[in-house]
């Protein structure tokens, strides 16, 4: 699953989030926009998890911050 959570202010510290986001699922990807504006994560968690990961590693987000992005699997790698 692919989320988009909107960011206030300064961004969270990029390597406190890797090493909380690797811990928990080794294949997940975060990024920041361009502008910082919004974190974007890919992740195998579920809503519920990442939100308590995200808050554990300091970073102020609220459940409605998350939002679910559309799946962009083109459905290459399977098969």
């Amino acid at each position: 699953m692919e989320y988009r959570i909107p960011l206030a202010g300064m961004p969270p510290p990029a390597e406190l989030l890797r090493q909380a986001l690797v811990e928990a699922d080794p294949a997940a990807i975060a990024d920041l926009e361009r502008g910082g504006g919004a974190l974007r994560v890919a992740t195998s968690l579920t809503h519920r998890d990442l939100l308590a990961l995200l808050q554990g590693a300091g970073i102020a987000v609220a459940a409605d911050q998350l939002m679910l992005s559309p799946s962009v699997c083109c459905g290459g790698c399977s098969g």
